[in-house]
């Protein structure tokens, strides 16, 4: 299980720090990515191996790696342009 744990940790960091430069941009806070990244590897790790049972580690750090790559990507911001898309101005009437 330590085993198991740690490994999924390392999956975690490994897919935040791929995130955050593969595209730092749109992660503006490298160690909240860091952070999230570990954290949902752990609890995607912890609660696989809860319903599973042991015996199954390439399951368990499989759906770790899902967990990690699921919350990493909700911290993307979007892409930054030099106008505001979604106000529109229109003239007032009357």
């Amino acid at each position: 299980m330590v085993w198991e744990t740690l490994g999924s940790i390392v999956l975690g960091l490994a897919v935040a720090f791929a995130a955050t430069h593969w595209r730092p941009t749109r992660f503006p806070h490298h160690t909240l990515a860091l952070a999230t990244g570990a954290g949902a590897a752990l609890f995607g790790g912890v609660l696989a191996r809860a319903v599973l049972g042991p015996g199954h580690a390439a399951a368990t750090m499989t759906i770790a790696l899902a967990v990690s790559v699921a919350l990493v990507s909700l911290l993307v911001r979007p892409r930054p342009t030099g106008r505001n898309q979604y106000v529109t101005s229109r003239p007032a009437r009357g």
